[in-house]
This record gives C-alpha cells, structure tokens and sequence, in this order.
C-alpha cells in the first residue's frame, strides 16, 4: 500500500487552473522532490494534500483512506505534517516555545484542568516541556532552547520549523523550499539534517526546492511541474538530461 497516493488532482480558483490532472504515489521511506519554475503551482499541491485547500476534481489517499476534503487539523491527526515556504514560527517566543505549541494539539487535561491547574494538566504540561526538550537534544538544537526565535541565524529557525512539524509525530513530512534564504554550506548541511530526520524518526519526505543541486542530490524521484501539470518525473539522471525540463527553466537563473 502506498502511504500517499493522488488520482487526478485538479484545482481552480476562479477561471484559473494551478493544477491539472495531478497523480502521484509515494511509498513508505521515500525523499522525493516537486519541482517547476515559479508559479507552476507546487506550494498549491501541497495545500492541497493537507487541507488548506479542496480539490476541484480528483482524490487524495493517505495509507489508504481518502482524505479529499478534510481540514488541515484532521489531516494532521492522522500523520502527515509540513512546513511553509515563508517561516510561520513565533518569532516573538523562544525555540522550544515554539516547539511545545504544537504539543498542545494533543493536550488532554482540557478547560477545567487549565482553569484550575489540576494536577493532570501539571503532569502533562511537564511531560509536553521533556518531550520537546529531548526533541530538540534529537536535532542537536537545544542549546537554542531559552533564546527568542528572531534572534537565531536562519537555518536555525528552519530547524525549529522542522522541530514543531516533527513533534505532531508526523509519518509523511513536507518541505515546501527548506533551503531558501541559505548559501552553500547551510544548504549542505540541511541535505544531510533532512536525510538524517528521515532515518531517525522512520519519515517519508516530500519536499519542494528551487535549489536544482540540492533536489538531484537528495531525492531519489523527482516530478516536474509546469503551469499546473506534471511534464516530467523520474530519476535526478533522467531530470537533468529531460529536453522539457530544460525549456520549462529557460529564463530562469536555476542551474539543472
């Protein structure tokens, strides 16, 4: 059974098609990359497999139940995750605030205990601050913890995004454009964190990246996007020599 699988995907807003007849099948372990030119309607394939938006037209399966439709909390309940192409942390609270936060989702001590500080919420509130601290050991980003989020050099901040992701305990993460805003050594070092990250915590990973160096050596299939549809897809080697590929990023300063 494949752990994600598309059939037909097709999304309009208004009188505009982002996505046409979408299809893809992503199993268990995978890295696998969404490329295309700007526009081309990646991050809008993302929002809609986790609910931002519904489909026009087409299904969406995850570990075999259809999930077309449902909003992004339940989609999140049942173990898919992502992080956003502009960071979306609190920038005013520190790294491991902004990891315990998405703890809260999975509270259970509920109004009353909050309200009046039972016990049960005293135990959970600690159990959330150790599990978001041992995370953090995890990613060898704790000694960030107590520093405010806007204060941390940007990589940094990338990684705490990936943090909270990975503390909803996801099963399949995406990563819409992980290395923007890095230079080369970052980049190489994000390569290997998200390749670690995969073996660690048993994730599959999709993720979406302009940086062409950074996707042919990370994942190990790749789907070409343009104006909405896919017009290639295959091995980094098959991408790189693609004739449709090359002419989508005409014009574009990517390096294939």
């Amino acid at each position: 059974m494949a752990l994600l699988e598309i059939r037909n995907m097709t999304h309009w807003f208004g009188g505009l098609r982002a996505v046409y007849n979408f299809n893809t099948r992503i199993e268990p372990g995978e890295i696998r990359g969404l490329i295309g030119p700007n526009g081309a309607g990646k991050t809008t394939v993302f929002n809609l497999v986790t609910g931002f938006y519904t489909p026009t037209e087409g299904q969406i399966f995850f570990l075999g139940r259809e999930i077309t439709g449902l909003r992004p909390h339940q989609i999140g309940r049942l173990g898919i995750s992502r992080t956003f192409q502009n960071l979306r942390l609190w920038t005013h609270l520190t790294a491991l605030d902004n990891v315990k936060i998405a703890y809260y989702s999975q509270i259970r001590y509920g109004l009353i205990g909050a309200f009046f500080n039972t016990r049960a919420r005293r135990e959970e509130e600690e159990r959330i601050d150790h599990e978001a601290r041992q995370l953090m050991r995890m990613l060898d980003i704790d000694q960030y913890a107590h520093r405010v989020v806007s204060g941390l050099p940007y990589g940094i901040q990338r990684k705490v995004e990936i943090a909270r992701a990975l503390a909803t305990k996801p099963k399949l993460l995406l990563l819409d454009e992980p290395t923007a805003g890095m230079g080369p050594a970052e980049m190489e070092e994000t390569m290997a964190f998200i390749r670690r990250i995969r073996d660690q915590f048993n994730l599959t990973i999709w993720l979406i990246e302009h940086k062409m160096k950074f996707v042919m050596g990370l994942c190990g299939w790749i789907q070409v996007l343009n104006f909405g549809e896919i017009i290639a897809e295959g091995p980094p080697e098959e991408i790189q020599r693609n004739p449709e590929v090359i002419r989508a990023y005409l014009g574009e300063m990517v390096e294939l």
